[in-house]
């Protein structure tokens, strides 16, 4: 499937329907480790019950392969009471990157009376400053980039961590295969990737009622822990850098500007339709993008075959984050992504002022942008259908006095709403692991914890 990878980050998407029907296929032939989970997020077609399937299957020969050695170390528990809850947090992006981005001040927010914190790390020191302050904000920051599998397992079970968190699930550089050895009584799927692991080696998903309602449990392995509010961290320590002038970032001087700085990947025909029909009815307007080198020159061509000149599209080169946030507020408004919506490209917007029109799907990544306009008080930017985003975008581009009563609204939610106060969510996050420990102390089976109150409709 590496093919279709490449395509996908290009935009290329005249075999897209083709890929579709191939995947599905193998899907149905059952055959194991053929697909990684993480092409089917943004396929659109796809549903949620798929998805599991093929997370299922992703793990199956993984797991028959190291059947042998796991029965060897057969990891045994104390689940006697203790002063601390050992957390220990799974992953290789600590360090300048989007979830540590988003992370951080949950770490540094933990109750140390209450939790013992250990991060495991096999990821490489950036060398930057993100990963100094990410080791101050454990208790214990234990390399592993050099173990295997077995000696990861090994390290995890004699720290004794009683709930380990997996931050990366089915991404790029996963080591997830570490939960399959069991080193901790408790695994739990967390924020880095937005859908089921599959299998039995995890025991809950840490999720919010809008993106997983009670309905949707059979397409998930793991039990939903729900927060309140919204799924995602988000501090109020982000430093929004000097916004620059427009003509310094390639923009036309006037002009409505549509944003939309989510990876290429993200991109799909049906979306990108709706974007130039915006461009082509909302005069001297642009859209501004994220450079990929290899899509710039496609979604130009693709741009050019529905009528749209070239030039409309603006794309902008990576910065470091505190530079980023200080140009996106030169943006009127954001045009999220369907099936996989913006995750910390939404949150980055709403923190810098700029509202987002999302359109919400049926699965868990498809949501994520609704869940958290519903956290900040917006639920009115989160249309039912692609014909409603469209209406709802427009609206907006050609009414500036209803952009400005938005604006104004999340001018005044910013930091009165859940969505960025990470003291409250993380006292609602540490709840649920308690929930879990104490439901493993009481040999109760995972189940859904957390209450279910958001309903699925958009």
């Amino acid at each position: 499937m590496k093919f279709y990878d490449l395509s996908r980050s290009m935009c290329e998407w005249e075999r897209l329907d083709e890929w579709r029907g191939k995947m599905r296929d193998t899907l149905a032939r059952h055959e194991a480790g053929k697909i990684s989970p993480f092409y089917l997020l943004s396929l659109p077609g796809i549903s949620a019950s798929e998805q599991r399937a093929c997370s299922d299957l992703w793990m199956k020969a993984r797991i028959e392969a190291s059947a042998v050695e796991r029965a060897d170390l057969a990891f045994r528990f104390n689940s006697a009471d203790k002063a601390k809850i050992r957390l220990g947090y799974l992953s290789c992006d600590f360090h300048e990157h989007a979830t540590s981005l988003l992370l951080v001040e949950l770490f540094e927010s933990h109750d140390r009376e209450r939790f013992e914190i250990f991060a495991y790390s096999y990821g490489p020191d950036d060398g930057r400053g993100m990963r100094e302050r990410l080791k101050k904000s454990f208790d214990h920051f234990v390399d592993i980039q050099t173990l295997s599998t077995a000696e990861a397992a090994r390290a995890i079970h004699r720290d004794q961590v009683d709930i380990l968190i997996d931050l990366k699930g089915y991404t790029q550089a996963t080591r997830t295969a570490i939960l399959t050895f069991r080193p901790a009584p408790i695994q739990v799927n967390y924020l880095g990737y937005p859908g089921t692991l599959g299998g039995d080696f995890c025991d809950y998903i840490i999720t919010d009622p809008f993106l997983t309602p009670p309905g949707s449990a059979a397409d998930y392995s793991e039990a939903f822990a729900y927060l309140p509010d919204t799924y995602q961290p988000h501090g109020r320590q982000g430093t929004i850098g000097e916004q620059p002038t427009r003509s310094e970032v390639g923009l036309a001087e006037q002009g409505f500007v549509f944003c939309c700085f989510n990876q290429a990947y993200k991109i799909t025909p049906d979306v990108f339709d709706i974007w130039c029909r915006l461009l082509f009815n909302v005069p001297g307007s642009m859209l501004w993008l994220l450079r990929n080198s290899r899509a710039e020159g496609n979604l130009r061509n693709e741009a050019y075959q529905r009528g749209i000149a070239p030039d409309r599209f603006v794309f902008a080169e990576d910065r470091p984050q505190i530079e980023h946030l200080g140009r996106l507020g030169l943006a009127d408004l954001m045009l999220d992504t369907l099936p996989y919506n913006a995750h910390t490209t939404a949150s980055d917007a709403l923190w810098t002022g700029v509202p987002l029109v999302t359109c919400a799907g049926e699965t868990f990544p498809s949501r994520v942008a609704g869940s958290l306009l519903r956290a900040i008080g917006l639920p009115e930017l989160i249309a039912g259908d692609l014909e409603g985003y469209y209406d709802l975008a427009f609206d907006l581009a050609t009414r500036p006095e209803r952009l400005s009563r938005i604006k104004s609204k999340l001018a005044a939610n910013r930091l009165s709403t859940p969505l960025f106060d990470i003291r409250t969510y993380t006292h609602h996050l540490e709840v649920l692991y308690e929930t879990m420990w104490q439901r493993h102390r009481d040999g109760e089976k995972p189940a859904a914890i957390g209450r279910a109150t958001a309903s699925h409709g958009g």
